[in-house]
């Protein structure tokens, strides 16, 4: 069953859900915490703290705006917004390959403002 979240940004609100896969359970399993993110394009990423994993199944690296993602190499909460060095044209491209684990929506062009780093929190709705 899918969990309803809140994920705040240096404090902007999103509203969203996790979705009800290996990888989603686990980080709901955590909620809540805080955590720093860094920008790499339109993509915040940051370590989550405790480990999660591993997960198998499937895995993407083309995302849509607002789609949430777990990276399982760096043990990070990612948060998809647009473009990133990755992409080709305007999809929104991973680094590498991620699991999706939920959605948040909001407003993306006050997300794309915030600065190189933010203070985030993820908690159940």
């Amino acid at each position: 069953m899918p969990i309803s979240v809140t994920l705040a940004l240096d404090g902007l609100k999103l509203t969203g859900e996790l979705h009800d896969t290996p990888a989603a359970r686990a980080l709901a399993q955590v909620l809540p915490f805080t955590l720093e993110l860094s920008r790499w394009g339109e993509e915040y990423y940051g370590d989550v703290g405790p480990a999660l994993g591993p997960f198998e199944g499937e895995q993407t690296d083309v995302l849509e705006v607002g789609e949430l993602a777990f990276w399982q190499p760096g043990n990070a909460l990612c948060l998809f917004f647009g473009p990133t060095p990755m992409s080709q044209g305007d999809e929104c491209r991973a680094a590498s390959p991620v699991f999706v684990v939920g959605r948040v929506a909001g407003d993306w062009q006050a997300v794309s403002a915030l600065g190189p780093e933010v203070s985030a929190a993820l908690a159940a709705a």
